[in-house]
């Protein structure tokens, strides 16, 4: 009888490092898409920009994206929905940008380069595409003084599997018509912790979903800065031309627009008034 329950606890203890192996201490994983797999797919050196001016009239249309992810794992398409639509949330207060439209990554193809981004471009209606390149990496390792405990529903290996989950993102914002980068914003998280085996994949998951959504809190104010930072730019910078003509926000045109509008209501009163 002895001989069959130290079997027993041998052959659990043999299952539980094989399942342990599987979440990998030698392996991690890794979910990355890069703008420059996209932009520049058979580049063999870092890209060159060129000295082209750009012409941006306001409101600017920008499109955010995420870059298509390259072989492996990649960032689900609702997460990538979710935090786009964060990013759009924090620019909703600027009145020289129009409309902000979150393209799906379908539209975007694998190593489809600028060509695949005037396609997007033209079908969004978009000036200015933000395109977010993402990279994370998770590391796995296995405690070895994981500490084996049962309990009525089965057994659980306390602090057993630890996890790194390293996140990066960036954004590069290009004019679509020059191909020209006009600003970048990073953004980076790292989360860490540990799980019993029973519990392992969903901490994981979790962690991963925060590294994304804590690289992306970071990113948002980095953008805004880059974002005022290039407005001011533009005003001395004789690459960077803004056509103002349409533009409705501050004292433009529908300033102008309005004060016309009642200038007319004025004159047909003091008219009517004389035929009276």
């Amino acid at each position: 009888m002895k001989r069959l329950i130290t079997l027993f606890f041998v052959t659990v203890l043999l299952s539980l490092g094989g399942c342990a192996s599987m979440f990998g201490n030698h392996q991690g994983q890794r979910q990355a898409g890069s703008v420059v797999d996209y932009l520049y797919p058979d580049a063999k050196e870092p890209p060159k920009m060129e000295a082209t001016v750009t012409r941006l009239r306001l409101p600017v249309r920008v499109g955010i994206a995420f870059a298509p992810g390259g072989g492996g794992a990649g960032l689900q398409e609702a997460a990538k929905t979710q935090l786009l639509e964060r990013v759009k949330a924090s620019f909703g207060q600027y009145d020289y940008l129009g409309s902000i439209e979150v393209i799906p990554s379908s539209y975007l193809r694998p190593r489809g380069g600028f060509a695949n981004l005037d396609q997007v471009a033209r079908m969004f209606n978009v000036d200015v595409i933000a395109l977010v390149s993402y990279d994370q990496i998770r590391f796995n390792d296995t405690n070895r003084l994981a500490v084996l405990y049962w309990t009525v529903v089965g057994a659980y290996l306390i602090k057993g599997d630890q996890y790194d989950v390293q996140t990066m993102v960036d954004a590069a914002v290009f004019d679509v018509r020059s191909r020209k980068l006009l600003f970048r914003a990073p953004g980076t998280s790292q989360v860490k912790g540990s799980s019993t085996l029973a519990g392992y994949s969903k901490e994981v998951r979790g962690a991963q979903s925060d590294g994304y959504a804590q690289a992306v809190d970071q990113m948002i104010p980095q953008l805004q800065a880059q974002l005022a930072g290039f407005k001011e730019r533009a005003k001395s910078d004789p690459g960077i031309q803004v056509d103002r003509s349409e533009y409705r926000g501050g004292h433009g045109a529908g300033s102008f627009g309005w004060l016309a509008a009642l200038l007319a209501v004025g004159v047909a009163w003091c008219l009517g008034r004389r035929r009276a």
